[in-house]
């Protein structure tokens, strides 16, 4: 079976194409290498997947209409998961039309290629961003979410609402995931476990947001490529063929548990300066994992602390830091 996979040179994208290559799919994988953050990390994990022989890497813009609807043309996929978008939620603020272009113009293109092409399944990444500030936990899937905090979380909504007009039409079958704080190795330089990592083994001093009043349901990057594996297999196929699922730990953690984690893991202390609450951020996060256990029989096993533990492993050997 030959799968696309959207965002292939990105943290879920190189990580679940690895999942899917181990176990037999051919992957046809696309990213167009933006420089949001250093191409050295991004050619650091595409060189993880070039070894196999049933994957082929593509420089591929999703805004490039015609190269996308070539794509799908020549190649025929049967499955897409789309994991490719401008992520991050501050940069929202300073780059709108950065996630426009991206998320907005990009999912459109998949969403066509899907449609002209007959793909069997479309599964794509959505955010827990989209649940905004809201007090109500765990989120769960049939909560409101018309209250974004951020365009970031707009257009992940926007997303979800483009996915169901298209399943609607054209009954083309979609799935959701809505990913919640995914961290471990080769994650990105703009999310706190590196962050604070770098800072605390460079004796720099951390910034703590909300003066450390945040819970975050942090996902092991493994729990959550295991959620998309075994849900683009589950095809949805009601009247209206589209299925929305939280992909998370269902275990919120307190800021100070995850820094001590990183400081156990790193052992060393973090110089601490705390901060009000940053614009287009949220006190806490909280998933709700009944559907994707019913649907998969999906339940995330990684601990907080070890997986800090791969984590700044990763982060040493990766930077050239002896122990």
């Amino acid at each position: 079976m030959k799968i696309l996979v959207t965002g292939a040179a990105g943290f879920i994208g190189m990580h679940t194409s690895l999942r899917l290559l181990n176990a037999g799919y051919h992957v046809v994988g696309i990213d167009n290498l933006n420089s949001y953050y250093d191409l050295s990390l991004k050619y650091h994990r595409l060189a993880k997947l070039h070894p196999y022989s049933n994957f082929r890497f593509i420089k591929l813009d999703l805004t490039d209409r015609g190269g996308i609807s070539k794509l799908f043309a020549e190649e025929q996929f049967e499955r897409v998961i789309h994991l490719a978008a401008q992520a991050g939620v501050r940069y929202s603020i300073e780059a709108p039309f950065e996630y426009v272009e991206s998320n907005l113009v990009g999912m459109m293109s998949i969403l066509e290629g899907c449609r002209d092409n007959s793909v069997k399944h479309l599964v794509y990444a959505s955010s827990s961003s989209v649940y905004g500030a809201s007090d109500k936990v765990p989120f769960n899937e049939l909560d409101q979410v018309d209250n974004p905090v951020s365009l970031y979380a707009a257009t992940k909504k926007a997303n979800e609402l483009m996915a169901h007009a298209y399943s609607n039409l054209y009954g083309i079958p979609t799935t959701g995931l809505r990913f919640f704080t995914v961290y471990g190795p080769a994650g990105r330089p703009d999310m706190a476990p590196w962050l604070f990592t770098e800072a605390i083994l460079e004796d720099k001093p951390i910034r703590v947001f909300n003066h450390g009043k945040m819970q975050r349901d942090f996902t092991y990057i493994d729990d959550i490529v295991e959620g998309v594996f075994r849900i683009q297999s589950v095809i949805p196929s009601n009247d209206i063929p589209y299925s929305l699922f939280n992909i998370g730990s269902n275990n919120p953690i307190e800021l100070s548990r995850f820094i001590a984690a990183i400081e156990a893991a790193c052992s060393k202390d973090a110089v601490k300066i705390y901060q009000d609450m940053q614009p287009g951020d949220v006190p806490r996060t909280f998933a709700d994992t009944t559907a994707l256990e019913d649907a998969v029989g999906y339940k995330p096993v990684m601990n907080i602390e070890d997986g800090m533990l791969n984590f700044v492993s990763w982060y040493k050997d990766y930077k050239g830091i002896k122990e």
